[in-house]
């Protein structure tokens, strides 16, 4: 599967850190009759995700509740802790982003936005996107061309075409 406006997002587990430790959570139940943003992007504080794609969604998230939007996921390939405490640093998790971690690739895989950069030390890590669904099913579609920027995939941008 390629993203695509029109599809249905795979119901795959992603891992957070609760209470007790890591503990999987299904897509598909987060997006069932609700409204998201889920952004994917290559990985915890590397410069661009770090610098810009995090604090642009940061930055919007009052606009995005007041169209509706339900809830705002952030998903990289990497594990849970680093995921946990990346959210942290960033300020997103306080703004309310959701962070999940795809530490096998597993979602990143099955969307086909999976990609490899020896030279960076990325193996199957995330293309930089951006999208909104309603129960699931993809209604707006974002992702950026270039590596190493974030225009088309920002938080600012996704907002305007919601």
């Amino acid at each position: 599967m390629t993203l695509a406006v029109g599809d249905r997002l795979p119901d795959v587990p992603l891992l957070r850190i609760g209470e007790d430790g890591p503990e999987s959570v299904q897509l598909g139940l987060k997006l069932n009759g609700r409204k998201v943003a889920l952004f994917g992007l290559p990985g915890a504080y590397t410069s661009t995700c770090t610098m810009a794609h995090v604090p642009s969604f940061i930055r919007v998230m009052p606009q995005l509740a007041a169209k509706g939007v339900d809830e705002v996921i952030c998903i990289a390939v990497n594990d849970p802790h680093v995921m946990r405490a990346w959210g942290a640093s960033t300020g997103a998790t306080a703004a309310g982003i959701t962070m999940l971690g795809d530490p096998a690739s597993e979602f990143t895989k099955a969307v086909g936005m999976q990609y490899t950069a020896p030279a960076a030390g990325f193996y199957d890590r995330c293309k930089r996107f951006a999208l909104f669904a309603e129960d699931g099913v993809i209604r707006v579609l974002h992702i950026e061309i270039q590596r190493g920027t974030c225009e088309i995939s920002g938080g600012e941008a996704l907002l305007a075409a919601i």
